[in-house]
């Protein structure tokens, strides 16, 4: 995909993902035969040179195998069989407020380990969490003491996603310490609102397998809302006071949000990492659009659509 005014593209990702358009060709050859036979129609007249191997193919596969798999589901293969075991690390020399976002994120994400990354290279620590089977390692940055970066790195092999963070809360600069209460071990429920487009989609699944499934009784929820591409992260959990009708939502921090610049297939030690998506700056003045989700509609059109 290539946006206007420059703005971002997608770009043919990877040998793994150039072979999807393939399987998916031979799949609908397959598919016809299989309606033929079953209809008995006969064989369509481009597939009948073919039909022996296809029909041989066919009688070898099950319900698993007869469906093409995506460069996605060879990342993800893993996300149903094992809990997520993920590394939290920063930029050489963190400042104090840094590593106290740090503090707070691995609460945050359940079964997360914090490093001091001290001297080590980037291709040490991905090499050390493959063998100690880490799923995804997040690292996060800087600028002059105010966290700014965090790069989300799938193991094995990728994706890699790079966000910009924004406006960051922490449980630390929240004055009421009471109010929040301590912070909760429960894996969390989690809400993913507004990752409607196909790189939404993609956004939403680099998040979502970053927590294990939830008991049904958790009360922690952990939100992730797009707005005009900018993902807000809330953290809370309920109670209910009054009953079960009775509901109290109650903030308990950090709060930040993400802006995605990029996404790779590989990880974070390899340079030279296809990328699948990134955006670039305006070259021209063009109309703002959104790429991870819907546009709110603004209010004067609300109100003409209910008139």
């Amino acid at each position: 995909m290539v946006a206007g005014g420059g703005r971002c593209k997608w770009v043919d990702a990877a040998p793994r993902k150039s072979l999807e358009g393939k399987e998916r060709l031979l799949y609908e050859k397959k598919r016809k035969i299989k309606e033929a036979l079953e209809e008995g129609k006969p064989i369509p007249t481009e597939l009948r040179n073919e039909e022996a191997a296809l029909r041989q193919e066919i009688d070898l596969e099950d319900n698993y195998t007869s469906i093409p798999k995506t460069h996605i589901d060879d990342e993800y293969a893993n996300a149903t069989v094992r809990d997520p075991k993920i590394l939290l690390t920063t930029s050489r020399d963190p400042s104090a407020p840094l590593i106290q976002f740090v503090k707070e994120l691995k609460f945050v994400f359940p079964n997360a380990e914090r490093m001091n990354r001290g001297s080590q290279v980037i291709s040490e620590i991905i090499e050390s969490c493959r063998s100690h089977e880490f799923t995804d390692v997040i690292l996060v940055h800087e600028h002059r003491g105010i966290p700014d970066g965090l790069i989300i790195s799938h193991l094995p092999f990728g994706p890699m996603a790079y966000f910009g963070l924004l406006n960051v809360v922490t449980r630390h600069d929240i004055k009421d310490k009471k109010a929040i209460g301590t912070m909760p071990e429960a894996y969390p429920h989690l809400i993913l609102d507004n990752f409607k487009t196909k790189l939404g989609e993609r956004t939403a699944n680099i998040l979502k397998h970053l927590f294990p499934v939830p008991k049904p009784d958790t009360k922690r929820i952990v939100t992730f809302a797009n707005r005009s591409d900018y993902i807000l992260f809330r953290h809370h959990i309920y109670e209910k006071p009054g009953g079960p009708k009775s509901v109290e939502l109650k903030e308990i921090g950090p709060r930040f949000e993400l802006r995605l610049y990029q996404v790779k297939l590989g990880t974070m030690e390899q340079s030279e990492a296809q990328i699948e998506w990134v955006i670039r700056p305006y070259m021209n003045t063009t109309k703002k659009r959104s790429f991870i989700g819907n546009e709110p509609e603004p209010d004067d059109k609300r109100k003409r659509n209910k008139a």
